[in-house]
């Protein structure tokens, strides 16, 4: 990796990402949105790779936002904002279009940068001891349009509203109700609670999770946007693939099937 602030792990169908900054709650540096678009790139074309887990190192803290200690040297001038904002976009939206499931894995704070990378996510399990908000309106920030609608897609304009206005923190059971979080588990449990869900989804039939995958993040796009042809060809190469024999022939024998994503 080009920095040692992002982490890559790698076990059996399921990679790991992981914003390695506790000392800063995993705030976020330039360099580290250039590993997260290296790492991405690194496992959407490692086919043994079939779902990636997103998580932050120290127990304390998912992502916390942007690293304001940097800003001194990444974000001074007009030209430099621009450019952390490219690489940051960059980073932000290979998650959000990765081909492959992706799950949040949320140990302690998930704020600001933090929860527009959970979102980015498919998936989003956190603990019982961890909160979630966007102070943007305590300091004065701007949200762009296409950040706002990936959360509002998520738990409705109401509540985006109020994580917005409020800019409070929200306890994990609070997140949940807004549907910001898919499952909360106790803080002793999240590894293992995790690995069974990634290990779930890595042993079911690839093309189809990537089918879904796509079909939802189509139906979310306006109706001019949508790409209803690929979606139709993606589902047309299910019925066409090895993977639909096995998963019928292992049905009818009662095992476990092998699926090869073919």
């Amino acid at each position: 990796m080009a920095t040692d602030k992002i982490l890559m792990e790698k076990e059996g169908g399921i990679g790991k990402i992981i914003f390695n900054n506790p000392e800063r709650h995993n705030a976020v540096s330039m360099e580290m949105w250039e590993g997260v678009t290296e790492a991405l790139e690194t496992f959407k074309n490692d086919d043994d790779v079939r779902v990636v887990v997103v998580t932050g190192a120290g127990g304390k803290s998912f992502v916390s936002g942007a690293d304001i200690s940097k800003f001194e040297d990444e974000r001074a001038s007009e030209e430099a904002i621009k450019k952390y904002d490219e690489v940051g976009r960059k980073a932000y939206f290979g998650l959000y279009n990765f081909p492959k499931p992706t799950i949040a894995m949320i140990q302690g704070y998930c704020i600001g940068g933090g929860v527009a990378v959970a979102i980015c996510c498919d998936i989003r399990i956190c603990t019982d001891k961890s909160s979630f908000g966007i102070p943007a309106a305590k300091l004065g920030l701007g949200y762009a349009f296409d950040k706002v609608r990936q959360l509002t897609d998520l738990v409705g304009p109401a509540y985006t509203k109020e994580i917005f206005f409020t800019g409070k923190r929200f306890a994990a059971d609070e997140a949940a109700s807004m549907g910001l979080v898919n499952r909360v588990v106790p803080d002793a449990e999240l590894d293992d609670f995790v690995k069974d869900y990634a290990e779930t989804i890595a042993g079911n039939a690839p093309m189809t999770v990537a089918s879904i995958k796509k079909i939802v993040g189509e139906i979310v796009k306006n109706d001019d946007d949508r790409d209803l042809g690929t979606c139709e060809a993606m589902v047309k190469a299910c019925f066409d693939s090895q993977d639909y024999i096995e998963g019928r022939r292992a049905f009818m024998e009662k095992r476990k099937p092998n699926f090869i994503g073919k």
